[in-house]
């Protein structure tokens, strides 16, 4: 069973997809995640977007792991830092490069084999697995995504600016749509739910009412 589940920035996708995750006991895959690690990889290097060459070599040698939704990075646990503002302002360039975006698909499909997992990105349900079992795409308002964004940097003790953080969603969505490889989009056959005014728990309660039917349907 493979669940796909899209959708923009901050619209919910994770946190959703983890607690349904939990509660149909599947794995969860935060893909979004990977291309923040990698990311950050870029960075600590020094390396320009713009260096295939050296890139390519970061691929080739990468040491990336996800243990019970933390993220590692050379063997260091990164989960905080690859959710700080730096790595939100340059990941949606960074997930545009075709190697690294071709080099994550492979990936995710290698981690998703022959299990029953939930995945959460841009892309699952349109190029990862366009024959997903249930395709979710989640959208909320961009000033709401904003300010749960805004809540959970300062619930972290965390210093942040509302007008910097919409501003940063509004221009990564334009981002993520109009890139080139893997457009954020819904795909057709996909179920659109939308987040806005909802709490974490009606929203998972839609979703997990979308498996039992689905379910009954195969």
């Amino acid at each position: 069973m493979i669940i796909a589940v899209d959708g923009p920035a901050g619209s919910g996708k994770s946190t959703i997809s983890k607690l349904v995750a939990k509660e149909l006991g599947m794995i969860h895959l935060d893909t979004g995640a990977m291309y923040r690690l990698f990311t950050l990889k870029l960075l600590k290097e020094k390396v320009s977007f713009e260096d295939k060459d050296k890139i390519n070599e970061l691929l080739e040698n990468l040491d990336i792991n996800i243990e019970n939704d933390r993220f590692f990075l050379d063997g260091k646990d990164v989960s905080e830092e690859i959710r700080k503002s730096e790595i939100s302002e340059n990941v949606s360039e960074v997930s545009a490069i075709k190697e690294v975006r071709e080099e994550m698909i492979n990936l995710q499909r290698k981690f998703s084999s022959s299990k029953d997992i939930i995945l959460d990105g841009r892309d699952i349900g349109t190029v990862v697995f366009p024959n997903a079992d249930i395709k979710i795409f989640l959208v909320a308002d961009p000033k709401e995504r904003a300010e749960r964004r805004y809540k959970e940097v300062i619930g972290k003790g965390g210093k942040a600016s509302f007008q910097e953080i919409y501003e940063s969603i509004v221009n990564r969505d334009r981002l993520d749509t109009v890139r080139e490889i893997s457009p954020l989009k819904k795909a057709e056959d996909a179920i659109e739910v939308d987040t806005t005014g909802k709490t974490i728990e009606e929203v998972k309660n839609m979703i997990l009412s979308i498996y039992k039917t689905k379910s009954n349907d195969c």
